[in-house]
């Protein structure tokens, strides 16, 4: 089996990420300046998107960092590069455009018109919350290609599942227990001070 398609069965194909050794692998490689990144899928267009909305649904916050200042944006972008399958890029690529036709509707405007008040309102707006219906699948349940809300809902499962898995945040936020030997039931904020573990 290609490395591409084991890495797709293991880790967040159809939304379900799994923490393994070259998931880790992927995610430490991310170390670039973020002011300096240069994506490797992505077009600039849909990485200055990404930047943004990653940032919307993991802002910095105090004593916390934002989900651009750990390189989530850059492992998202390795991960489709590197984990999907072309016909699953192509799909990507386009639910991205779809996107940014929304953000910026007028291709040539520049992307400092775009607020954050606008991603804010895209998320709002279209990542619809579980149990509410998705008119745009109902109206062609056999696309391949995922809706606004299904888009938007996998970017925000990859942006979290990413966030939690950095060095930084696994380690200085979380409880890290490198070699876990012991077991403790009780209630979490008696054992941990309400903070859950990493990996």
């Amino acid at each position: 089996m290609e490395r591409r398609q084991a890495l797709k069965n293991i880790g967040l194909a159809a939304g379900f990420f799994v923490v393994t050794p070259s998931i880790l692998t992927l995610m430490q490689s991310c170390k670039s300046d973020v002011a300096k990144w240069v994506p490797e899928f992505l077009t600039i267009d849909q990485s200055v998107a990404l930047l943004n909305i990653v940032d919307v649904i993991l802002p910095k916050t105090e004593g916390l960092p934002s989900a651009t200042e750990v390189n989530v944006p850059e492992f998202i972008d390795k991960y489709l590069n590197e984990v999907l399958d072309d016909e699953d890029q192509g799909n990507v690529k386009v639910a991205f455009d779809t996107i940014i036709s929304i953000l910026k509707p007028d291709n040539e405007a520049s992307w400092d018109t775009v607020t954050i008040e606008d991603y804010k309102g895209l998320l709002d707006k279209h990542m619809l919350l579980k149990g509410e219906t998705d008119e745009e699948r109902l109206a062609n349940p056999a696309s391949l290609i995922p809706t606004k809300s299904e888009f938007l809902n996998n970017l925000k499962w990859m942006t979290i599942n990413a966030y939690t898995t950095t060095e930084q945040i696994g380690e200085n936020v979380l409880i890290y227990d490198p070699i876990p030997s012991q077991y403790f039931c009780g209630d979490l904020q008696e054992l941990t001070g309400g903070k859950s573990f990493s990996l």
